[in-house]
């Protein structure tokens, strides 16, 4: 793979500590290779074994690779044989980063499927070297979009940039085939546009992709793999990764794992619900969940970026997290808020959610009402604040708001899980939940609703490109990131945990972008 080699340099000096790993030291710990270096997908899935008290064991940062630089296989693979991994009960790892270096590497031409195939091949023997451990897997279902990445100087020798990877979404986002004889005409011209090597680049990526999740499937069909979840990355209900979900949907029917193998959308969030999973497993615990809708109909509600309704996804993370769907009271009872919903709706979800509370119920909320938004908007704040304002915010167990119906339910979800098996294995760490949850409202509803909105109109006036920042624009968005929500996490901190003081607040851009925020908050 051709990358950048600035990417290295500006990775950050200093990444903030995932955990306090002194308070985690209960049972065995849990191997876990992550899709890549952001919080979502690194940094929470290792919290919430701080929750539970899990320790999750990671390969060393510097294996992990850093935005469009891939993370290294082959170390990460010397790791799983090291004695770091000598006595885990359970293994979770990311196939894409096993297989190419991680989720943006999983999107570029160039590496060829015998390669990917190999490194899967002899992951699954390093796993099988822990003979107890139990081995859960995740990998994704290329999604249509290449990852976007601006057209700069910095960036000329990366495969696609600018205006070609719009074209490309476009092309794939298109019916598959055609369907009509307008479609036809508009798919060529857009095959004129992008180029037709470029073009035959993607498609030989999301053919190379296809065959490297069928492969995995065959070392599943061996016995290697205890769970395989494959995850939909963004893409709606036409293009061309319907046609790749229905070739492993018949490659799961034909080697007769159905009881072991799923597809479904998402993916960022699929670490932390098999981490969950493991831990809950350990814990010879299957939580129940109960879901409970803002308003009539809601569960018809289709995701732009999915494509199966919300319900459907809701359903295969409930499965997915090892946990069991039930219509009566519950383990969990997890609250999902949509779009459209009348005031009489907001005040009886709220009340529902003030009498489990206050029955001692596990209270899972994700609030959905993200989809459709085109930025920040009052009815997505309302719940938030109504939560702080009613002294509800710091009593639920979890809550999540942003990106994808998947990665808001599967975190809330899997934060609810391990937050169960810590209370059943009496390994609750209380203080560490109150960060997490801390970091969420901070993440979720201070960044994103707030600060991230003022940061790229502030970079965008000066026509910055905020997919891909470099210096003096990633210092300057760092500090501005930094000062707008430094107070905000602060006041978040005094009114949702007033009973835990302040310790550490680091606040970085973990990529060279504005799209997520990470936060080390020591209470």
């Amino acid at each position: 793979m051709r990358c950048l080699a600035f990417v290295l340099a500006v990775a950050s000096a200093v990444l903030p500590a995932m955990s306090r790993a002194a308070s985690v030291q209960s049972g065995r710990s849990i191997a876990f290779i992550p899709l890549d270096d952001r919080p979502v997908t690194l940094q929470l899935p290792i919290m919430l074994g701080t929750i539970a008290g899990r320790h999750v064991v990671t390969p060393p940062r510097s294996l992990l690779g850093h935005y469009l630089a891939p993370g290294d296989a082959d170390g990460i693979l010397k790791w799983l044989r090291s004695p770091d991994t000598a006595n885990v009960s359970a293994i979770v790892g990311s196939l894409d980063m096993v297989g190419y270096g991680g989720l943006v590497a999983s999107r570029v031409p160039g590496l060829p499927d015998y390669v990917a195939q190999f490194r899967l091949r002899q992951f699954a023997e390093a796993a099988s070297l822990r003979t107890d451990a139990y081995v859960a897997v995740f990998g994704t279902v290329m999604r249509l979009a290449p990852t976007g990445v601006p057209n700069i100087p910095q960036t000329a020798a990366y495969w696609a940039t600018g205006d070609t990877v719009d074209l490309i979404a476009t092309y794939a986002n298109l019916p598959s085939p055609p369907r009509t004889d307008e479609q036809r005409r508009y798919a060529e011209r857009l095959r004129e546009r992008i180029g037709g090597q470029t073009l035959n680049a993607y498609l030989g990526t999301r053919r190379r992709n296809l065959d490297v999740d069928a492969f995995a499937l065959q070392i599943a069909a061996e016995g290697r793999f205890d769970r395989v979840v494959f995850g939909q990355d963004d893409a709606g209900p036409t293009g061309l990764h319907i046609a790749d979900v229905a070739a492993l949907t018949r490659a799961i029917d034909h080697n007769q794992l159905e009881s072991r193998v799923a597809i479904e959308p998402g993916a960022d969030e699929l670490g932390m619900v098999l981490v969950s999973r493991a831990m809950a497993r350990d814990a010879h615990w299957r939580p129940t969940v109960r879901v409970r809708y803002s308003r009539s109909r809601a569960e018809r509600v289709v995701d732009p970026l999915e494509y199966v309704p919300i319900d459907v996804t809701i359903g295969k993370l409930i499965s997915a997290v090892g946990a069991s769907r039930v219509n009566d009271p519950a383990d969990i009872e997890l609250f999902v808020r949509v779009n459209g919903d009348s005031q009489s709706d907001e005040e009886a979800f709220l009340d529902a959610v003030a009498d489990d509370v206050a029955q001692g119920r596990s209270v899972a909320i994700a609030d959905l009402t993200f989809l459709d938004q085109k930025g920040p908007s009052t009815e997505q704040q309302a719940l938030t604040r109504a939560l702080i304002d009613r002294g509800l915010a710091g009593k639920i167990d979890a809550f999540a708001s942003w990106n994808t119906d998947a990665n808001t339910v599967g975190t809330a979800l899997a934060t609810a899980v391990a937050v169960g098996v810590g209370r059943h294995t009496g390994n609750y760490d209380r203080r560490a939940h109150a960060e997490f949850m801390l970091d969420r409202y901070a993440d979720d509803y201070a960044f994103h609703q707030f600060v991230r909105p003022q940061l790229n109109a502030a970079l965008r006036a000066n026509d910055v490109d905020t997919s891909l920042l470099v210096p003096p624009d990633s210092i300057e968005a760092e500090d501005r990131n930094r000062a707008a929500l430094w107070p905000l996490v602060l006041d978040l901190r005094e009114r949702i945990f007033p009973e835990y003081p302040a310790d550490r607040l680091t606040i970085t851009l973990p990529w060279q972008r504005t799209f997520e925020v990470m936060l080390d908050i020591r209470l």
